[in-house]
């Protein structure tokens, strides 16, 4: 008996579909060329007069923090920022208040903003003033920080520090930096790749084109749904990463037909056929992986797996289509405005040092097994110490004023100070604010109003004790009072979070699991795929925590990682993970349907794909790690555990777990049930047929 129907049905669809659209491409190049930058100009214009809010603000529906912000609704708002003051002589001298009054009156005028006078407050110490301010929108953020770096007092007045507290007031990294940064490291990489200007460029293209698409097609979701402000960054760190690393796939596999010597038509067709698959296969599997966020919740993921995957699918879109048309008129010219060139390798795999490596991993599989998996193994040891939580100003560079606020706060009205806690309650709240006063880990509670009250921690917002204190405030308080505020909010995100992190995983393994088997006609190899890929992530996970959590590094900037991060982390890196199981194994599977046997396909496809995979790592870490130079610390943990995650999976994991088990399982790795012959014909991945058999095939390539 075959193989199952629809395994294969899948199998022979994706060939017929790819093949149709390769052909599509060649023979309506110049159609398909000009349509991208019809679109991309629609989608900028569509963006530019459309472009939805962003949305950074969350809600939680049924939990408590939700209900007591809904019964609280306006009458205890916190203050959106603050001005936090200090002066040599203290806060109480009467120059200083005039000086304080001055200032004061100077922020007041500022449009569209509010000065709290009347809850202005002293530390004890006499040391530092808070004064609260109000506002509505960003447009008052620059006045407000030229007004800061500009005052000086009164004459005969003494200076005052002036500093901002506020989120809106944080240090933001210049736009396009960080993505420059990115793309000037893939250039290089991919001139040394490719070792020609024009092969090197149009990756590049690629990858900006998708990236801008995505990006705007982003901005007009944002109508539709609830989007970060932060999560346009992910677009643009995913579509960078995975869109070059695409096209250098697509571009490597066309300049090796073309020194086959197959035509210009049949060679892109080849690539097309073969990488193209797998490009397709791959972003639709990082898309997949990366909407198992929404397992948080539409609210809460909804506007981050939009992000995610506008960027992965418009890059994917442009490598897929405009990449092919622009192969086939460039053609044979890809090659010039070349540097020189090493001795070519193409018929000489023995020689290659990714050939050799493989067969010294084969002649000793089982140690290398081992080793590799307890290296990665010791890599996710710190793993087991995750702890879900949110970023504040503590987290930030002491260059910026809310830095400077936050540990001005701190040290004048206690660690606690920028944690509020808020007490809602449709009954008087005095009883609840005395009781909550008596108990441990409380610095001060504060009634408000009649029915709403405020908790100030003696412990600073990312301290284990302020969590314990949310829930002790939950346990013991009086029925009708509710607990909120962002402090409380980022409790309840956090194990909402961690709650769901279990179904997202099974759910993406299973989903990835069942999109490999009709790639790979194979049960084994998407088992083994799911595990290594596994092992990947722990480890980043691990150096994530041991970096950000633990502070290995000594940059003085320790807490828990932002609740949305390990999942978002999880879902991406699986998907990237993936893409290089991918990009290999359907390497090694085309050895393998041409006849080799087990050991040899390995060794041979890892010698076919290793420098090209080696290359797209390397430009993705790139990507990744300029990220990790953001002034917001999610983003940079973010950018870090990509970065890492990459360079584990391009090294440990590509080049010696993998390798080992496929030899340790020989054909087993190849078990599919009912299969009668090793590989069906009909689907070997260089197979390419022209729709209306006016154009050849392409020759075999040599040494297949």
């Amino acid at each position: 008996m075959d193989a199952p129907d629809g395994s294969r049905f899948l199998a022979s669809s994706a060939m017929r579909f790819m093949n149709a659209l390769a052909w599509f491409c060649v023979r309506h190049r110049w159609v398909v060329a000009l349509a991208w930058p019809a679109l991309a100009a629609g989608l900028i214009a569509g963006a530019a007069v459309a472009a939805g809010p962003s949305d950074d603000d969350f809600s939680m529906p049924g939990s408590e923090t939700q209900q007591a912000a809904d019964l609280i609704g306006d009458r205890g708002d916190e203050p959106v920022g603050s001005l936090v003051l200090t002066a040599p002589g203290g806060m109480r001298a009467p120059d200083v208040r005039r000086a304080v009054t001055d200032l004061v009156a100077r922020v007041d005028a500022v449009p569209g903003v509010t000065v709290r006078s009347r809850e202005e407050r002293i530390s004890a110490d006499g040391t530092v003033t808070l004064v609260p301010l109000e506002y509505e929108g960003t447009g008052v953020v620059a006045p407000l920080k030229n007004l800061r770096d500009s005052y000086r007092p009164p004459p005969g007045a003494p200076a005052l520090t002036v500093e901002l507290s506020g989120d809106d007031f944080a240090s933001v990294t210049p736009g396009g930096l960080t993505e420059g940064i990115g793309l000037l490291a893939a250039a290089v990489i991919l001139l040394l790749a490719f070792r020609s200007l024009i092969a090197m460029a149009l990756p590049l293209l690629v990858g900006i084109v998708g990236v801008v698409c995505g990006v705007s097609l982003l901005a007009l979701l944002q109508n539709f749904a609830a989007v970060p402000s932060f999560a346009v960054f992910l677009t643009i760190m995913l579509g960078l990463g995975v869109g070059i690393d695409y096209a250098l796939l697509i571009v490597t596999r066309f300049r090796t037909a073309l020194a086959a010597g197959t035509p210009v038509p049949e060679a892109v067709v080849t690539a097309m056929n073969t990488a193209g698959r797998s490009v397709l296969f791959a972003g639709f599997t990082v898309i997949l992986t990366g909407s198992g966020i929404l397992f948080l919740g539409p609210e809460l993921g909804g506007g981050m797996a939009l992000a995610a995957g506008s960027g992965v699918l418009m890059v994917m879109l442009a490598a897929l289509t405009l990449l092919p048309a622009l192969l086939s008129r460039i053609g044979t010219r890809i090659d010039r405005f070349g540097l020189p060139r090493r001795r070519a390798e193409r018929d000489r795999p023995e020689r290659r040092l990714s050939y050799r490596w493989s067969r010294v991993i084969q002649r000793r599989p089982l140690p290398a097994l081992v080793v590799s998996a307890l290296l990665l193994g010791v890599l996710a040891l710190p793993a087991a110490d995750l702890r879900f939580g949110w970023s504040d100003a503590s987290d930030r560079a002491v260059s910026d004023t809310t830095r400077r606020a936050h540990d001005l706060l701190s040290r004048g009205f206690g660690p606690g100070a920028e944690a509020p806690v808020l007490l809602a309650s449709r009954e008087p709240i005095g009883p609840a604010v005395r009781q909550a006063a008596a108990m441990d880990g409380v610095a001060e509670a504060i009634e408000l109003n009649a029915t709403t009250g405020m908790v100030i921690p003696a412990t600073a917002a990312q301290d284990e004790r302020t969590t314990e204190l949310v829930h002790r405030l939950r346990d013991e308080l009086p029925a009708p009072v509710l607990v909120t505020g962002w402090v409380a909010a980022g409790v309840d995100y956090a194990e909402h979070s961690l709650d769901r992190l279990p179904l997202t995983v099974g759910a993406v393994l299973l989903a990835s699991f069942l999109l490999l088997i009709p790639l790979f006609r194979s049960l084994v190899l998407p088992l083994k795929a799911i595990v290594v890929n596994l092992l990947s992530v722990a480890a980043s996970y691990g150096l994530v925590v041991a970096v950000f959590q633990w502070d290995v590094l000594g940059t003085g900037v320790s807490g828990p990682i932002d609740a949305w991060v390990p999942m978002m982390l999880f879902v991406v890196t699986y998907g990237l993970s993936m893409d290089y199981e991918v990009f290999l194994l359907s390497r090694i599977r085309e050895e393998y349907a041409s006849g080799r046997a087990n050991a040899d396909a390995v060794a041979e496809g890892l010698a076919a794909s290793a420098r090209v995979i080696t290359a797209a790592a390397a430009i993705m870490f790139c990507v990744f790690a300029a990220f990790a130079a953001f002034d917001d610390r999610a983003l940079r943990t973010m950018g870090a555990g990509l970065a890492a995650a990459v360079l584990i999976d391009a090294t440990v994991v590509r080049l010696v777990l993998v390798p080992a088990a496929m030899e340790l399982l020989g054909d087993l790795n190849w078990w599919f049930p009912g299969r009668r012959s090793r590989v069906p014909s009909h689907v070997a991945a260089s197979a390419v047929t022209s729709p209306d058999r006016s154009l050849p095939s392409p020759g075999r390539r040599p040494g297949a």
